[in-house]
């Protein structure tokens, strides 16, 4: 199977570019750049009063990189409101190798031993790119962003890349940018220079592409915290997410 190499495919996400398809059963793959791009500020994620209630009752069982695959496939699937999708064989082959490189995750949320819903992304430095997120069960994506959200924050990482706004995104705290202001806030968190002088929106225009190696956010820090927190409890969380009580308060 055809696949974008991955070092090319990571520059282009250093870049502020990632590859599309204009539909599952198109053979080709081009690169986007949008005018205005989406992000979700990771102190900005709008919990309610209802998605809380959700997360708390631990109605999902939620695990991350367990079926990559299979989370990418499910994210591909036409449905009744999306009937065709921006990802074909290429790029499903080209993030599954991404994911066995280390580059790239999925949440996955399971309902009755089903999958119900997730998202996957990459990530670069202590950057995330989220590629797609897919509901087959009510609440299932926004559940799946909540722990993603969660575990960047616990994680370490700066910068949580949603691509385009849609009103659900926009309903979870994503916001609109210029690109050009995108441009600067992904180049400083590369870098590891946020928050240092000529790192702002007025930068980016001048600002060098950073260069690898990159600073990485830590994938596993918040099953580490979910570890701690069951065994105050006396239970066994040494798999999937932490529970939803600890979801909740880290995105509090």
């Amino acid at each position: 199977m055809e696949t974008i190499d991955p070092a090319l495919l990571l520059s282009a996400y250093a870049q502020g570019l990632f590859p599309m398809a204009d539909g599952a059963d198109d053979p080709s793959v081009h690169w986007v750049e949008p005018r205005l791009r989406a992000i979700l500020p990771l102190d900005g994620f709008r919990l309610s009063r209802s998605l809380r209630k959700t997360i708390v009752a631990d109605r999902f069982r939620v695990t991350t990189d367990t079926v990559f695959p299979e989370m990418l496939a499910l994210c591909a699937e036409a449905a009744p409101d999306r009937p065709t999708t921006w990802i074909n064989p290429v790029i499903k082959a080209s993030y599954e190798r991404l994911f066995r490189l280390g580059h790239a995750h999925s949440v996955e949320c399971w309902l009755d031993g089903e999958l119900a819903g997730g998202l996957y992304g990459v990530s670069l430095g202590r950057a995330f790119f989220g590629e797609s997120m897919v509901s087959r069960a009510r609440d299932a994506s926004k559940v799946a962003l909540a722990h993603l959200v969660a575990r960047l924050r616990a994680g370490g990482w700066r910068l949580l890349d949603c691509q385009f706004i849609t009103p659900h995104l926009a309903s979870l705290g994503a916001i609109e940018i210029p690109q050009a202001d995108y441009l600067a806030q992904l180049y400083s968190v590369l870098s590891g220079t946020e928050g240092a002088a000529g790192a702002g929106a007025a930068g980016a225009a001048g600002a060098a592409l950073p260069s690898p190696p990159f600073v990485a956010g830590d994938w596993g820090a918040l099953d580490a915290v979910g570890a701690a927190a069951a065994a105050g409890f006396g239970t066994d969380r040494a798999t999937g997410s932490p529970p939803g009580y600890v979801i909740a308060q880290l995105l509090t």
